[in-house]
């Protein structure tokens, strides 16, 4: 009976950590949507914008609502040759609806709306990005401040 206050701290501290890591989609289902996402994660790396966009579509499918899969097919929709920005956005819309503090929805949504020239739709995700990461050091908010830069100084 003495070791029941001991162990308690210890009982109580792993309770938590189970609910974190429980997903309720099939363990298959889930390895499946991981490797589509490591695929398409590759296919970006090397700009094969048609292999990404087919893994993003099945991982999707297995896992509509992951943010990371709804930012990286915005992503790989506004870096195609013939982008889709209304796609694009869609996408992004979708991982910051998922997730509102998304720090790569937040970048790559900004980088967009400079793309179709709309400032003030970036700084607002410049905003956010501060925000979220308590300050200007994370690297979203480095990457967006600097596109957002560029942009100024070539308009």
């Amino acid at each position: 009976m003495k070791l029941l206050p001991l162990l308690l701290p210890f009982l109580l501290a792993a309770a938590p950590a189970w609910a974190v890591d429980t997903d309720s989609s099939p363990a298959p289902a889930r390895q499946a949507s991981t490797d589509h996402l490591a695929r398409a994660r590759q296919a970006i790396e090397g700009k094969d914008w048609n292999v990404a966009l087919r893994e993003l579509q099945v991982a999707v499918k297995e896992q509509p609502q992951n943010a990371d899969v709804h930012n990286l097919l915005g992503y790989t929709y506004r870096k195609r040759a013939s982008p889709d920005m209304a796609k694009a956005y869609e996408h992004y819309n979708l991982a910051l609806k998922i997730n509102p503090d998304h720090k790569g929805a937040h970048e790559y949504i900004g980088e967009a709306y400079l793309q179709d020239k709309r400032l003030p739709d970036a700084e607002v995700h410049l905003a956010a990005l501060q925000r979220i990461c308590g300050g200007t050091a994370c690297e979203e908010y480095q990457d967006l401040a600097k596109a957002i830069a560029e942009y100024k100084a070539k308009n």
